[in-house]
């Protein structure tokens, strides 16, 4: 008997736990968000753009300000075409009118000196005194010498008279009297030599005693007591110096395109550093007549009185002539002249404010200014002491400008 399966019993549905409630809150949408942030945005972008734009501007405005920068700025100067002639300023060299290195003629030792450097001597005064002990020898032997040799002459001259008078009596020889003549005549001639000698070392004992040869200052002094003093020696600077200053020299070299407006007998004026607005006057005296090989100038002398030793040999001075007129050339300061490659040449300011390089030649040198002879208009505006960077047809900016 078959049997029926128990039935699985169903299950038994779960219920679900409970679940808790929750209050879900609902917010508004804040409406004025989105308007403050594109304010925002837009000010972020407006604060950009002023700022590029700044950038951009402060950029241009430093490129304009270099490029100004970079034009040269210069002064210009008009050339002065005045009547006159001018002056010509040169510098001159003041010498003594006479001036002497003392040496001695005479080997020894310094025994003492009397007249330091700048003491005041008057000719023949004496200066050193020297010690010459082989000298004093010398001489007293050669004065012994001259005695020796005048007693010979005293023998001969004796012998020579017997022998004549024995001759007039026939009791020698006419042969034996002519000897007796020779030997007179020989020892006569040796007493003049030692007398020449003895007066040559006399004389050269005269030397012991340096004096002055001349009036004046002595301006060096290179011995001292005790001193060498050796004729030979080939480096020998003289024991004294003496210079005539009562009266001076002043030799100026005048360039050779001046020397037809230098004459004689015309007035210079004469500036030295240590006397600052004191002019000296001096009077040019003579011209060497040749222009030196070496110089290319022509050698001025001048000269002055000097009553109150003002000015010194050994002075630096600064010689100014007067020039006459020369016709119509234009004067520019020298620093106006640039030295180029192709000759010198000056820098013109043009009308659009560019320089022009105008090649010109000088007519005189005039020291401190320069006529030109050719090259320049009298209404040029030459630049002052261009640089040397200038190039024509550059830019420039004047910024004043001044009367030649």
């Amino acid at each position: 008997m078959s049997q029926r399966p128990n039935p699985t019993p169903a299950p038994m549905p779960v219920s679900a736990p409970p679940t808790p409630s929750v209050e879900v809150l609902h917010h508004r949408p804040i409406r004025w968000l989105r308007p403050a942030g594109l304010v925002a945005a837009g000010l972020a972008v407006l604060i950009v753009a002023v700022g590029l734009i700044g950038r951009g501007m402060a950029s241009q405005s430093l490129k304009s300000w270099t490029d100004a920068e970079a034009i040269p700025t210069v002064s210009v100067i008009r050339p002065d075409a005045s009547a006159n002639g001018g002056t010509l300023v040169l510098p001159g060299q003041v010498q003594a009118f006479y001036s002497a290195t003392i040496r001695s003629r005479v080997d020894g030792y310094l025994k003492r000196w009397y007249q330091d450097i700048g003491a005041k001597v008057a000719a023949g005064q004496v200066l050193a005194d020297i010690d010459t002990p082989e000298l004093d020898q010398q001489l007293a032997q050669a004065r012994a010498d001259l005695t020796t040799a005048q007693a010979n002459q005293r023998l001969a001259q004796t012998t020579a008279a017997r022998w004549n008078g024995l001759l007039a009596q026939d009791a020698v020889s006419r042969q034996e009297a002519e000897e007796k003549n020779g030997d007179l005549a020989a020892k006569t001639a040796l007493v003049t030599a030692a007398k020449a000698n003895v007066d040559r070392l006399s004389a050269l004992a005269g030397f012991k005693r340096i004096v002055a040869p001349f009036a004046g200052v002595v301006t060096a002094r290179n011995t001292d007591v005790g001193a060498l003093i050796n004729t030979g020696s080939a480096s020998d600077p003289g024991l004294f110096t003496v210079a005539d200053v009562h009266r001076l020299r002043i030799y100026v070299s005048v360039p050779q395109n001046e020397t037809a407006a230098i004459h004689p007998a015309e007035t210079v004026s004469l500036q030295a550093p240590e006397y600052p607005g004191r002019a000296f006057q001096a009077t040019l005296v003579s011209t060497s007549g040749a222009i030196g090989a070496q110089s290319g100038a022509l050698l001025a002398e001048a000269q002055i009185d000097n009553p109150d030793g003002a000015l010194k040999p050994g002075d630096y001075v600064q010689a100014t002539f007067d020039l006459p007129a020369s016709g119509g050339g234009l004067r520019l300061p020298a620093n106006a002249l640039m030295f180029r490659q192709q000759g010198m040449a000056v820098a013109v300011v043009g009308p659009t404010g560019r320089v022009i390089m105008k090649p010109v030649s000088i007519a005189r040198d005039l020291g401190s200014t320069v006529e030109i002879a050719t090259g320049l208009a009298p209404g040029d505006a030459v630049i002052a002491n261009p640089p040397d960077s200038l190039i024509d047809g550059e830019l420039v900016r004047v910024v004043a400008a001044k009367a030649g």
